[in-house]
């Protein structure tokens, strides 16, 4: 009986998810768009620790030598992108994408146009949606987050991440696309990148924002479908001409 309830359990997961699949098609039509069905994640931490520890490599990138016997922090390591757990990993720029899929198990769609489908937005804060985005021969870090701002006041935040440098952030737009039952919303910007820490720029604002009455609006069933495109900046690549 119990081998019996695990497989059931498992056969009801994958018509819940396949369901989910087919939805998220059913709304987002247009063609060459992949859609991906993400699972909520509840963060193991919420403290300042992860952006602290980039601002302190960055001083002492900046500040001069000192002579006194303390370790000295590699400025070209990268502490773990990933928000949702404290990770201890550092590593090279160039390595970032292969620790997020190997040790967090971070799916990575490729497509110019995908569909972020995020289930269980019911679930309480703190909780994160996240993928990864192949597009334009660089790889995007796209992060969902429901967060508390306010006690009793929970709201939700999508921002694209650019595994890169600030430079090589400038040079791209992206989208993000809301669109159900006669309404469409949508937030286009530059994207960050990943070494200016993910925390930072969710407290600042600067990233489509959500509250619960404004997401319901667009979400099906629990589940929000968020449309995603990226494109060049034809600004950069017009100065790169010249």
């Amino acid at each position: 009986m119990l081998f019996f309830t695990q497989c059931f359990g498992a056969v009801l997961d994958l018509i819940h998810l396949r369901f989910q699949h087919y939805k998220a098609k059913r709304v987002f039509s247009a063609a060459g768009q992949l859609v991906c069905v993400v699972n909520p994640t509840h963060s193991l931490k919420y403290a300042p620790t992860r952006c602290a520890a980039v601002q302190t490599s960055v001083e002492q990138s900046i500040l001069p030598p000192c002579h006194h016997h303390e370790a000295v922090h590699d400025p070209q390591l990268v502490p773990c992108t990933c928000p949702l757990f404290s990770c201890p990993w550092e590593g090279h720029l160039e390595v970032v994408v292969s620790h997020l899929r190997q040790t967090h198990r971070i799916n990575i769609l490729q497509g110019a146009e995908i569909v972020f489908l995020a289930t269980d937005m019911h679930l309480p804060a703190p909780t994160d949606w996240i993928i990864m985005h192949s597009c334009l021969g660089h790889q995007f870090l796209l992060v969902l987050r429901k967060q508390e701002k306010y006690e009793g006041h929970p709201q939700f935040f999508a921002t694209m991440m650019l595994i890169g440098t600030p430079t090589q952030a400038d040079n791209f737009t992206y989208r993000l696309e809301l669109n159900r039952n006669q309404r469409r919303l949508k937030w286009e910007a530059t994207p960050r990148s990943v070494l200016e820490c993910v925390d930072s720029v969710i407290s600042d604002g600067d990233c489509l924002v959500l509250n619960t009455s404004l997401a319901q609006l667009f979400s099906d069933n629990g589940s929000l479908a968020i449309g995603i495109a990226i494109t060049t900046s034809k600004v950069h690549n017009a100065e790169d001409e010249m």
